[in-house]
């Protein structure tokens, strides 16, 4: 009988346990670490996890590293844009799609990395896309629209974030003094990054807008991620309280929005060279927390699709150049479709597909639909849709991100293995 009690007993324990939320078994936890770095793979879920690990032909750097789910929903809407989640994901509060780290009434959210550099720590945000683009932004302003990229600008200005690595050129021109008199060295382009030493502060602004997709950057002379992420180490290092470190391969999104299966590939390629660099820093630190989940699921990306069994990813390995590259090869008449697939995609088209690029309202289209046919990858959507995200963790209190989270939980984790004060 007492025996029995005992067993009983026990059981209510896991059960209770099992219940209380992450932070709070965290805080009986002494687990810290003095940096953290916190990568985003926009618009990444499941499916893009597994394409991804049939187009590489084996496990990925991210695969050993999978602890959870989180859920994504924002203030007022169950599928998410990239402001409400980000903001989420910095704040630990949810708000109304569009609007960056400000309460869904308005009201200003502390940021996990203004936590962090009120503690002294070094700060840093790196993006492809302009980086004052939402997710960046979420973690660096206040704004009630994510439109408004200028002032986003202006606020990094006032804040001080150490490390600002991206495109958007366009909102800092008339900054750029400011920015060389608080101390930043500004860079450019690809080469100038590589030949950074150490500064204590650093601006890399490499395109006009948005950065190029991955299968399209040897066309230009911006830097990869990898390229950025490395730079960003190299000065946040520097801090010997530690530092925050945030960084996004935010083309995942743009390709899914475009239905382009070989450009969200190639450009999570590079965000998995970005997260092996972090990898190998935690590693050689041993003070590092590592933590990736994107923010929503874009596209509704299918692994196997056109009523086959099968899915065929290495034919996406080919493609040399995104759709949208594509498209601007095409002559008035799109007479040279058949040549410009072969060239850049590796495809010989049929009649039927030429006859479908030639007549499109947008050429782009029916390119990313003639690839993703071939490939036998799906799309249910050209928008987010509300699936949980997968999450990864590496390092000092990586098991606290184990099971399934709100995605406000996040930055509330990290900032507890931080130790510095958030609400």
């Amino acid at each position: 009988m007492n025996r029995r009690l005992l067993n009983i007993s026990i059981l209510v324990f896991l059960i209770i346990f099992s219940t209380i939320p992450a932070t709070q078994v965290l805080a009986k936890e002494n687990v810290k670490a003095k940096n953290v770095i916190f990568l985003i793979p926009d618009g990444f879920s499941t499916s893009y996890a597994t394409n991804y690990r049939l187009y590489k032909g084996k496990e990925t750097v991210m695969d050993s590293m999978l602890v959870g789910m989180h859920k994504t929903y924002s203030a007022d809407s169950p599928v998410t844009d990239s402001a409400a989640a980000a903001t989420a994901m910095a704040t630990g509060f949810k708000t109304n799609n569009g609007m960056i780290s400000v309460s869904p009434d308005g009201k200003k959210l502390r940021t996990i990395l203004e936590a962090a550099e009120e503690a002294g720590k070094g700060t840093g945000l790196v993006a492809t896309s302009t980086i004052t683009y939402a997710t960046p932004a979420a973690f660096g302003a206040h704004v009630l629209s994510r439109k408004d990229e200028s002032e986003i600008a202006v606020q990094y200005l006032n804040n001080e974030i150490d490390v600002l690595l991206g495109g958007g050129e366009k909102y800092f021109l008339t900054l750029l003094e400011n920015w060389r008199k608080k101390g930043y060295e500004i860079v450019t382009n690809k080469k100038e990054l590589s030949n950074v030493k150490m500064p204590q502060k650093l601006l890399g602004l490499f395109a006009k807008e948005g950065m190029v997709p991955e299968l399209d950057r040897h066309f230009t002379s911006e830097p990869s991620l990898e390229e950025m992420t490395k730079a960003a180490l190299r000065v946040l290092n520097q801090n010997k309280k530690g530092f925050f470190l945030m960084v996004e391969g935010s083309q995942i999104d743009w390709a899914g929005h475009d239905n382009d299966a070989a450009w969200a590939m190639k450009d999570i390629e590079a965000f998995e060279k970005a997260v092996a660099v972090a990898v190998d820093f935690a590693k050689k630190d041993k003070n590092t927390l590592i933590v990736i989940a994107g923010d929503h699921d874009n596209g509704g990306m299918s692994v196997g699709a056109y009523d086959k069994y099968d899915a065929k990813l290495d034919v996406l390995r080919n493609v040399k150049s995104s759709g949208r590259f594509m498209e601007m090869q095409l002559d008035k008449k799109r007479s040279n479709a058949k040549e410009i697939m072969k060239k850049y995609a590796g495809i010989d088209l049929t009649k039927e597909e030429v006859n479908k690029i030639e007549q499109a309202d947008k050429p782009v289209k029916a390119i990313n639909r003639i690839v993703s046919e071939r490939a036998l990858v799906g799309w249910t959507t050209s928008q987010h849709t509300g699936v949980d995200i997968p999450v990864y963790a590496f390092g000092p209190g990586a098991q606290f991100f184990r099971g399934l989270h709100d995605n406000t939980e996040l930055p509330k984790m990290m900032a507890k293995v931080m130790d510095i004060k958030f609400p």
